[in-house]
């Protein structure tokens, strides 16, 4: 059954579609590697008469929900009818946006990691592209970078460039979420962008009818085609080793590369980037997909993900060790003794690299780097270093703002390893990063100036590490009273307000004179900074110094504050600051 609903748009609507895991044990399940779920229909578990709140779908730039049973106290949110609608409304915004002449269908390429819901996320919205008259063009296991390198390849065998992408993915959350991110040539959509279209998907979601499922299941033999795109953005990337080498063939021959892709999308990288290239891959490890993560969390940032890479990178004598998250947007590696480049360590490489190639331009970062970075990029490097808000997206608009207005930008990048350059139409693309890393590994062999990784090593020298540094999250409980029936936004800038009022009367502490985001001290030769989580009731507190001692000072100011807000949760911090 087809209905008619806004700008003449028509829509076969469907039932419910879930997804089901039965008897599904604890998260951690390492023996499930061909593990295939099976979306079943179901018209009662979840009523379509059932109202969903779209809005909260929403994560920022992204969307993102539960999307298969499994983890007790968290029922399915973005089932197939609900991204059946989404996929609609993306198609009824970017028919608002192009405009296109009656005879042109517009086209949209969609991908998706390896979570375990990725299929029947994918049959949904689909149908809802298609319902709303759009060609739509699969990928299968892709890369989120990847997924807007489509939007801008010149290539007609691939269909390319289309007009719209989609990417399946919920980054390095468990197995149970998923979620969308959505491209059009200029970039991500923005918030603004994301909350239009799920208000849009929440009109058509609830035009929906169970009666006309059969029809718009059958609307998923629709001839989609089905593209390997990946061999386009693949070749790209080794081509751009090569040109960086002086077209050599065999640009990183005799280096021994280890790649930790934690069973998401990245596992490409090792076959058909560093192999190409000449590269030794043995020892490279949990290559293929497998949506349940059973070796570990696939995040740069998470310390056990760390510790599998550098362990690989010595247990195999490797040169260079490279690990990226789910969806490849993130990444990081390790050097041939095992020291991380991650964090503020990954930045400093990438800032030098960088200019070098543009002297004197400014680096994007997040809110909470180090000091040492910004003396690092300023003073040794003779860069800017421009500390903004935490998000990928904020740090990469704010890259992109600077340059409008005559500040040279090169290079937007977060310390969770999103990094993204002008070069590379400000994507914050994982694999794009190592690519020039693996750049300079490839010159300085075509200079024979140095052997391994140590040219990496050598350029982040002189950065001053802090001996302590720690994160301590302070949640705001919304349903305690001290909140008075507000937000806990309003009461995360409450707290902020009085930690700033406390700070301007401790000779012992400066507040930061240009910060974008919370409040950032420095005193006891470290620094702390206290900010409000972006979409969470949380105060997370970042806390920097040259000892232990010298931390905890800076946490008992903080502390001093924090417990006359009874909302909040300071047990982290109130262990940290304990004294023997």
């Amino acid at each position: 059954m087809s209905r008619t609903i806004a700008n003449g748009l028509k829509l076969a609507y469907s039932g419910k579609w879930l997804i089901r895991l039965h008897s599904l044990p604890a998260y951690k399940i390492a023996d499930r590697a061909n593990f295939h779920c099976n979306a079943v229909t179901s018209t009662s578990d979840v009523p379509l008469s059932e109202k969903v709140n779209f809005l909260k779908l929403q994560n920022g730039s992204d969307i993102r929900g539960v999307a298969v049973e499994g983890v007790e106290g968290e029922p399915i949110s973005l089932t197939a009818p609900v991204s059946e609608a989404i996929g609609a409304a993306f198609g009824a915004w970017l028919l608002d946006k192009k405009k296109p002449a009656a005879s042109k269908r517009l086209r949209i390429s969609i991908g998706h990691d390896s979570r375990i819901s990725a299929q029947t996320l994918q049959d949904a919205i689909s149908r809802g592209l298609a319902s709303a008259g759009l060609d739509v063009v699969h990928y299968g296991l892709a890369s989120t970078p990847a997924m807007f390198n489509s939007t801008i390849s010149e290539n007609e065998h691939f269909f390319c460039p289309v007009d719209g992408s989609i990417m399946i993915t919920a980054s390095h959350l468990p197995y149970n979420r998923n979620g969308f991110k959505f491209f059009t040539s200029t970039g991500g959509l923005g918030k603004t962008d994301i909350k239009d279209i799920l208000e849009r998907a929440r009109i058509i979601y609830e035009k929906f009818s169970p009666e006309s499922l059969e029809e718009s299941v059958q609307d998923i033999s629709l001839s989609f085609k089905k593209i390997e795109y990946m061999t386009v953005y693949t070749s790209d990337l080794v081509k751009a080793v090569c040109q960086a080498a002086g077209n050599i063939e065999k640009p990183l021959e005799g280096f021994h590369i280890v790649v930790d892709a934690g069973n998401g999308a990245g596992g490409f990288f090792a076959a058909r980037v560093l192999e190409p290239l000449g590269a030794v891959t043995s020892g490279s490890q949990f290559l293929d997909p497998n949506g349940f993560f059973p070796n570990h969390i696939p995040n740069p940032e998470d310390k056990a993900a760390m510790k599998a890479i550098i362990q690989a990178v010595l247990d195999n004598q490797a040169d260079l060790g490279i690990i990226f998250d789910t969806d490849v947007d993130r990444s990081a590696a390790v050097d041939s003794t095992g020291s991380e480049f991650n964090r503020n360590r990954l930045i400093a490489l990438m800032s030098a690299i960088v200019l070098e190639e543009h002297p004197g331009t400014t680096i994007v970062t997040d809110s909470v780097t180090s000091d040492g970075l910004t003396t690092f990029i300023e003073k040794k490097l003779g860069g800017k270093h421009h500390r903004f808000k935490r998000g990928y997206k904020n740090v990469i608009d704010e890259a992109i703002r600077l340059n409008s207005i005559g500040q040279e930008t090169h290079l937007a990048i977060e310390t969770s390893g999103h990094g993204a350059l002008k070069e590379n139409h400000w994507l914050d693309d994982g694999a794009y990063l190592m690519v020039k890393i693996l750049n300079k590994l490839a010159s300085a062999r075509a200079s024979v100036s140095t052997s391994g990784s140590k040219v990496l090593t050598d350029l982040v020298r002189g950065l001053d590490e802090p001996a302590a540094a720690v994160e301590v999250r302070l949640k705001i409980d919304q349903k305690h009273a001290d909140l008075k029936g507000g937000s806990f936004h309003e009461y995360g800038e409450a707290v902020l307000r009085s930690l700033e009022n406390a700070v301007s009367s401790d000779p012992k502490l400066v507040k930061a004179p240009i910060n974008y985001e919370g409040v950032r001290v420095s005193g006891h030769g470290g620094w702390f900074l206290l900010r409000l989580s972006l979409h969470d009731p949380v105060l997370p507190l970042n806390i920097e110094a040259p000892s232990h001692d010298d931390a905890v000072k800076l946490g008992l100011s903080v502390l001093a504050v924090v417990k006359e807000f009874p909302a909040l949760d300071i047990a982290a911090l109130t262990k940290f600051v304990q004294i023997d």
